[in-house]
């Protein structure tokens, strides 16, 4: 005998949350939330709209409107700006002697505060816990109490007035805060995964080398963003260190003070100066998120 057995279809259940209507009431109630989200970003971006229109008026234009002017009569922008100040300024210079502060200032700490923070946090030595005390207090040391003492001793070293001296200033009162961050975000890895490398044969340096610093390249990265941008938009250690060895804010510091008119110089400088922190921030920001979240979800 024969059986022959019906399958039944299967049946949908339509979530009603999924209907048209439905998603139009969704995002009618959150209209008003992102109108409000829009206004807050537009208004945060307004200074940097306005320095880079203005940027782009010409000096009798700038006296006689403002730069929102722009937005309606586009031909009064020009590009005669950045052309005379790349070509006929230090501008140029100031921009690399920033770039080489901003970079030795930034791996250079990041490179001892990751060795230091994995021995603070996995490599057992004595008064371990005493020198890492030691680090935190000196979080609370202002710079500007280092300010004499050090230009002191930069006049005797020879350092005052160079590339290395700074690179050296903004190591030395960066690396509080980066040893405590690493250190925090190091001792955070899984122990089973260290003490099995070490079962392996695995040494301290291949451990820190192949497993803590991919592991903890998200605190690197967030590290490196927070050090660039200090380094990079440092005024008070450059006007205290050097005299020619100018960074950029020193140099636009120096056309404000000295030309307070001559607008047509310091605002695509400093827009220029400013394009290249956002560039370092947005290329490293899944990094910078990652780094900020790590620890949050097990």
């Amino acid at each position: 005998m024969t059986t022959y057995e019906a399958e039944a279809a299967p049946v949908v259940i339509k979530d009603p949350s999924d209907a048209l209507p439905a998603r139009i009431a969704r995002g009618a109630a959150k209209l008003p939330v992102h109108l409000f989200l829009i206004f807050i970003g537009l208004l945060w971006l307004m200074p940097t709209i306005g320095l880079f229109l203005t940027s782009l008026l010409s000096p009798a234009d700038f006296d006689t409107n403002g730069w929102w002017k722009v937005i309606a009569h586009p031909h009064l922008a020009t590009w005669a700006n950045y052309s005379n100040v790349w070509h006929n300024t230090d501008i140029p210079h100031a921009l690399r002697l920033t770039a080489e502060i901003a970079i030795g200032g930034t791996v250079l700490p990041i490179i001892v505060a990751a060795l230091a923070g994995y021995a603070f946090a996995w490599i057992d030595f004595p008064g371990r816990d005493w020198l890492f005390v030691l680090v935190i207090a000196l979080l609370v040391v202002p710079l500007q109490m280092a300010l004499i003492p050090i230009f002191t001793l930069y006049n005797h070293a020879h350092l005052f007035d160079t590339v290395l001296g700074l690179v050296l200033f903004h190591t030395a009162f960066g690396l509080p805060f980066a040893i405590f961050l690493l250190r925090n975000f190091f001792i955070g890895i899984p122990k089973d995964i260290l003490e099995s490398a070490r079962i392996d044969g695995a040494s301290e340096y291949r451990i820190f080398f192949r497993l803590i610093l991919p592991l903890g390249l998200p605190a690197i990265a967030s590290l490196a963003i927070f050090q660039f941008l200090w380094t990079w938009n440092d005024l008070l250690v450059a006007l205290v260190m050097a005299r020619n060895t100018t960074p950029i804010t020193v140099d636009i510091f120096s056309q404000l003070r000295q030309f307070g008119s001559n607008i047509d110089i310091i605002a695509p400088a400093s827009f220029m100066s400013l394009v290249i922190p956002l560039v370092v921030f947005f290329s490293f920001q899944r990094y910078f998120v990652q780094g900020l979240l790590a620890g949050s979800v097990k």
